[in-house]
């Protein structure tokens, strides 16, 4: 059995146990019932929002990469982060999907490590993450000024102001330590291939770009928790949005842990707790995470489509390379 192998059936592991265990602590027949009577309507609305999440995510990927001198048309861009999302619902971790992306598009380049191709998609991925990271913390904070106020029903005025007011000092306090820390590495390690990688993640999120990254990854973390919200209302979930609304950033950060297949059983676990601490019923919460779980791999089924089409081009007579060799870098 080859290590990647090994992975995989560890982190699946994890997942199935996690769900396991939840289903002996909680009632596995009404998060049953719940998903059996999926409202249609909000389904279809979550997966709208699902399409327009990719569109813009691809377009923040194509944004990074020409920070870079990677032109990459957004066509190819959506294409390949349905592919990149289909993957990571997949594969163990979390991340394939996104490594297979960067792969795909730096492998006609002769240095791998250092390849701006390569660090577009990290330096992608990282703005998402920063941000996504943020909005947790703002919420962490928002429901603990709610819980110390007196319980769940109390986090609807606690989350009006104080959530605008933390969220941007702690994405910006959580960038300016990256790049002091980056300063700090150049310092040390010089031009080559650190100092590459320090330049590039200086281009694509710092100056003129900063504003930008930071703009559509709040948009598009922003669509997660719509689509969190339109599957509590799909699985007929009534708690008001205003207890919702800081919740499900603090379950949906925890897909973030490569420990599990697509967050699967962690998310469950941690809506679960999460719920049970708010005097909230914990079925509620797995149950809307089980959901959100199902809508986000179908929204990325279109990825399986490219998978199959990549697949056969691929294996076309003559076919050599990939999508690196037809876009231009200009350094």
């Amino acid at each position: 059995m080859t290590k990647a192998s090994r992975g995989y059936l560890v982190r699946l592991g994890i997942s199935v146990t996690a769900l396991v265990g939840l289903s002996f602590l909680l009632e596995p027949r009404e998060v049953a019932s719940r998903l059996s009577g999926l409202r249609p309507g909000w389904v279809g609305a979550a997966l709208g929002v699902s399409v327009a999440q990719v569109i813009l995510s691809a377009w923040r990927w194509r944004f990074t990469a020409a920070r870079l001198g990677v032109d990459i048309p957004l066509r190819r861009a959506i294409s390949e982060y349905y592919l990149g999302t289909f993957l990571n619902q997949v594969l163990p971790g979390g991340v394939l999907g996104d490594v297979s992306r960067a792969w795909r598009h730096a492998r006609a380049e002769p240095d791998l490590v250092s390849t701006p191709r390569i660090h577009a998609v990290v330096f992608e991925r990282t703005s998402g993450q920063a941000v996504m990271t943020g909005v947790a913390l703002a919420s962490g904070a928002v429901v603990l000024m709610g819980t110390s106020a007196g319980g769940a029903r109390s986090l609807a005025p606690a989350a009006s102001i104080p959530a605008w007011i933390v969220l941007p000092a702690l994405v910006a306090a959580a960038l300016t330590i990256a790049w002091v820390a980056a300063g700090l590495l150049r310092r040390a390690f010089g031009a080559d291939p650190v100092g590459r990688f320090l330049e590039d993640a200086r281009s694509s999120l710092w100056g003129s770009a900063f504003p930008v990254q930071v703009a559509t990854s709040l948009v598009i973390v922003a669509s997660y928790v719509v689509v969190y919200l339109f599957a509590a209302r799909a699985v007929g979930v009534d708690t008001s949005t205003a207890v919702l609304l800081p919740l499900a950033p603090l379950v949906l950060v925890t897909m973030l842990l490569p420990i599990s297949v697509a967050g699967w059983g962690v998310r469950e676990g941690a809506a679960a707790a999460l719920w049970s601490s708010m005097g909230l019923t914990p079925t509620d919460g797995v149950a809307i995470s089980v959901a959100y779980g199902l809508l986000v791999l179908i929204s990325s089924l279109p990825g399986a489509l490219v998978l199959l089409a990549t697949v056969r081009a691929d294996g076309a007579p003559g076919r050599r390379g990939g999508p690196g060799r037809t876009e231009s870098v200009a350094r």
